[in-house]
């Protein structure tokens, strides 16, 4: 039997986005009915696989400062690292003696950047930018060497080369903070709904609800917040017009939670992590307890489907290079624990936040790596456009929803920047030339690949170089033809919706 209920609020999504904003509607107006919409259990969802990294200036490339969208974006993860140690005591203080004493138990300052000895020069030049960021904006670091690093003892041909040590950034558990949220907005009176949305209800240009899968289920409500993470672009293709916003893609990462044994040490302290490369994060290794629990990531495979589980081989160079690069003694851990998410990744990379010409629908979503870390940022401008509409956010004005995707780079510059991060990916990884072969023709390779990539798209793009990596260098892992129709779908339909607004040919990068 199909019933309907009503809300004020609709929020998609139960992740740390999600929940966070229902926390901050219900503490500014606590006479609001809100609703989170979300499965238990959070199959594939990012924040439950999350380490979780409060990194800011770790998460730095040499493209931050080049760009205003880029610019923007490292504004809101260095207010969230101002604002993490008080929201925690708000959330701890919400969730109850016994839920917050173990969230501010699992919060731990202090990241270790590694130069590893086997990093190429996008690495090098990643690093060197954290560092410039860190004394440009007077942020407490420290340059040290691989002695002074408690827990670091990796192979002797893998030894960092450079240490930068930031104080103020470190972790948090995820789950911690999950059980936190959950616990806060339930004494705070909001509605945990079990559930999937099967998609948005709309008419007269405004947002009426959601509709439930199982039996459909509505939600009624005048206001829904998409925060539904990778699965957002599906649901926002349901009200609003092929083309209109930059389609979703999905960034599937892998990560263990280990038990160290007296064998293995007690290994690392606080957070140890490399550069940020292509086709995944920087490598990390997070310690989440005192009884010698460790969380190890992560893996980032890109793909324009949902997938429904890791890659081996994703887990099997994981595992290696965090043993080779960080801690041999992990060898001897004992796993307790496989977690797969997908981060929400548009493809320009950038968020969609904020409101759209859909009246009542406001979107949290496709933060990939950065959802977690910057949602005591986002959530209380978000709940501020919830409760009034009429508020203009400038800060998020780049991250509108609707638009074309963002263009940082040039398609040749982003077409020589994947190159770049290949030839270090492929070195990292093992890859070893005979000593009269230089690196040309791993170069050509990959440059005529993405050439053929362009030729099917009928024009050049400035693709971000992990959205390349296993949609179209590695094409036994994805169906790349499929990638290559469903995106240029998406490029005729973008560039018909927008047409009385392109002066020029649409070029995306992140």
């Amino acid at each position: 039997m199909v019933t309907s209920q009503t809300a004020d609020v609709v929020v998609v999504g139960n992740g740390v986005l999600g929940l966070s904003v229902a926390v901050e509607i219900a503490l500014r107006a606590p006479k609001t009915r809100v609703a989170v919409v979300g499965p238990t259990g959070r199959p594939m969802a990012a924040t439950a696989a999350a380490g979780a990294m409060l990194n800011c200036f770790g998460e730095v490339t040499r493209y931050t400062d080049r760009h205003p969208v880029t610019r923007a974006r490292f504004a809101l993860a260095r207010e969230a690292l101002d604002a993490w140690p008080g929201w925690m005591e708000t959330l701890a203080d919400l969730a109850g003696p016994a839920v917050g004493k173990a969230l501010r138990a699992s919060y731990r300052t202090g990241t270790f950047v590694l130069l590893g000895a086997r990093s190429g020069h996008v690495a090098a030049d990643n690093f060197e930018a954290m560092r410039a960021a860190a004394e440009r904006y007077d942020e407490p670091y420290e340059l040290l060497g691989a002695a002074d690093v408690d827990g670091l003892a990796p192979r002797p041909d893998a030894r960092p080369l450079r240490v930068l040590h930031l104080h103020r950034e470190g972790a948090v558990d995820a789950r911690a903070v999950l059980a936190a949220l959950e616990a806060a907005a339930s004494r705070l009176g909001v509605r945990l709904v079990s559930g999937t949305v099967r998609e948005l209800l709309a008419g007269a240009g405004a947002v009426r609800g959601v509709r439930l899968d199982g039996d459909g289920d509505t939600l009624t409500a005048g206001t829904v917040v998409l925060a539904a993470g990778a699965a957002g672009s599906a649901l926002a293709e349901t009200v609003l017009p092929p083309g209109a916003v930059p389609p979703m893609l999905f960034g599937t990462g892998a990560s263990l939670l280990v038990q160290r044994t007296t064998t293995s040490g007690p290994g690392a302290r606080q957070v140890m992590r490399t550069p940020n490369r292509a086709a995944t994060c920087g490598l990390h290794v997070v310690p989440m307890a005192d009884d010698g629990h460790q969380y190890i990531g992560a893996t980032n495979v890109i793909t324009t489907e949902p997938i429904t589980g890791a890659e081996l081989g994703s887990c099997h160079s994981l595992m290696r290079q965090v043993c080779e690069q960080f801690d041999h003694d992990l060898a001897f851990a004992r796993v307790q624990r496989l977690m797969v998410g997908a981060r929400p990744v548009p493809l320009d990379c950038f968020p969609l936040l904020g409101p759209c010409s859909l009246s009542g629908l406001v979107f949290a979503t496709g933060t990939y790596r950065d959802g977690f870390h910057c949602s005591p940022a986002l959530a209380p401008r978000l709940a501020a456009t919830v409760l009034d509409p009429a508020v203009q956010d400038t800060d998020l004005q780049w991250f509108t929803p609707e638009r074309m995707p963002i263009a940082v780079l040039t398609p040749d510059e982003a077409l020589t920047d994947t190159v770049d991060h290949a030839v270090d990916t492929m070195s990292e990884q093992g890859m070893q030339l005979p000593f009269w072969v230089d690196g040309t023709p791993l170069r050509e390779w990959v440059r005529r690949r993405i050439e053929r990539l362009h030729e099917e798209l009928g024009q050049p793009l400035a693709l971000a170089p992990e959205l390349i990596y296993p949609q179209f260098l590695a094409p036994k892992s994805t169906d790349s033809s499929c990638a290559a129709t469903r995106l240029r779908r998406y490029l005729d339909a973008a560039r018909t919706h927008y047409a009385p607004r392109l002066d020029a040919p649409a070029r995306v990068s992140c």
